[in-house]
């Protein structure tokens, strides 16, 4: 295990052509993805003009989300996930030439945005789990840390790329536009899925069903350090998350337009994306509970302090710290969950982490537009913030298993699985 180092391992994508090819696609795809969480929401928004109405794209796409994720992971659990991923990879893109077709001549109606969104949302929940699943047997147990943070990496390049550009392509070309260009980067990703070789579950996987699904669900009882996971995540994205305030923030209280609604949903990808880029140290921490918390904190703490200032650029880098933090927590995450899942049910946990990362931030955006509507964006922000922090010290004073993990004591159980070089 290298220590002292500082930026990110770059070992999976050179040890596993499988990983790389994996990990450049969905690169492009989340690029194009990223598009359209920005056009989405300002669409909605200058159409009705309401936080509120943004908070419910969220509250929406939440039963797609965790009827996707917990559907998702039995299936992973069961077939070819290569198979599986073709599939999604198709349907994400029906979902973005929807939305494009919806919004052609510039008399876009309401209920597709909602409707499209929220289906796009329970396919990508059914892509995830079956996707971290296969990361997992895409490289040996010792490079699950490095695999997540590149990962992650990943994810951070297209939130700070895609909402930038998508700033400026939907002021030049239109919204219609930036989802057609959405569409299209799913070409590359499904390529990229169709180069693997078959990914069949060990054993020939599981059965399909709710007696799966319960199976998963059940392994959770009596494992605080996989709940810990899990909970703490969800405080920080139901209460942290201000995402939905961000066009009325841009617009009313910055005084700016689509740029600046762009530059407030890239910011914690930048400042993720920095973070991502330096995470060559957390191969060497062993206390990743300990690291969880922290990360979590400072999450908390940069949002309050995102809705006190005035100043846009003051803002900018309270985001960005946010997202700096959040990558950090989301690379221990992952990594505890894959060294604590066994093989077998690997896709099924991965699917409640899943509903957790993706229907958390959902529920983050009604709590949000929710508590701006009574009150102020700005007071939204600010509690949410606060609200983070307490959570917080609540999970590490009432599940202290999970706030005192060590992975030293998982470092003599070997290998979950070969690892796929192909």
């Amino acid at each position: 295990m290298a220590r002292g180092r500082l930026f990110v391992d770059l070992g999976p994508l050179r040890q596993s052509q499988g990983f790389r090819r994996l990990w450049g696609g969905y690169l492009v795809a989340t690029l194009g993805s990223q598009l359209t969480v920005v056009a989405i929401p300002y669409q909605v928004f200058k159409l009705t003009h309401s936080s509120l109405d943004v908070g419910l794209i969220g509250l929406a796409q939440i039963l797609p989300v965790l009827g996707g994720s917990l559907f998702g992971g039995s299936v992973a659990d069961a077939v070819d996930r290569r198979l599986l991923l073709i599939l999604t990879q198709l349907a994400l893109a029906g979902c973005s030439i929807g939305l494009a077709l919806n919004s052609q001549g510039g008399h876009a109606a309401l209920w597709p945005l909602y409707a499209l969104s929220a289906l796009a949302s329970g396919v990508a929940s059914v892509d995830s789990p079956a996707r971290s699943a296969v990361l997992a047997n895409l490289v040996g147990r010792q490079m699950f840390v490095s695999a997540n943070a590149l990962w992650q990496l990943l994810f951070q390049l297209g939130q700070v790329a895609g909402p930038a550009f998508a700033g400026l392509l939907l002021g030049q070309v239109g919204i219609a536009s930036v989802y057609w260009i959405d569409a299209a980067t799913f070409a590359v990703s499904l390529a990229a899925v169709m180069s693997l070789p078959p990914l069949r579950p060990p054993g020939g996987g599981t059965r399909f069903g709710l007696r799966s699904i319960a199976e998963g669900l059940s392994y959770l009882r009596g494992r605080p350090v996989l709940l810990g996971t899990f909970v703490v995540d969800l405080n920080a994205m139901v209460l942290g998350m201000p995402r939905a305030l961000f066009p009325a923030l841009a617009l009313v209280r910055f005084h700016g337009g689509a740029v600046t609604v762009g530059l407030l949903y890239a910011a914690p990808g930048a400042g993720a994306l920095v973070g991502a880029l330096l995470t060559g140290w957390v191969s060497a921490v062993a206390r990743q509970g300990r690291a969880v918390i922290i990360a979590v904190f400072i999450w908390g703490a940069a949002i309050a302090a995102f809705g006190l200032v005035p100043w846009l650029p003051a803002a900018l880098v309270m985001l960005a710290i946010a997202g700096a933090a959040d990558v950090v927590s989301a690379v221990f995450r992952g990594t505890i969950l894959q060294l604590e899942a066994p093989e077998a049910l690997r896709g099924r946990l991965s699917s409640v982490h899943t509903a957790v990362v993706t229907g958390g931030p959902r529920l983050g955006d009604f709590e949000a537009g929710a508590v701006a509507a009574l009150s102020t964006p700005q007071i939204s922000v600010v509690s949410g913030g606060l609200g983070c922090v307490v959570g917080v010290a609540l999970v590490r004073l009432l599940m202290p298993s999970f706030a005192r993990y060590d992975t030293r004591g998982t470092e003599d159980q070997g290998p979950s699985s070969p690892g796929v070089q192909g």
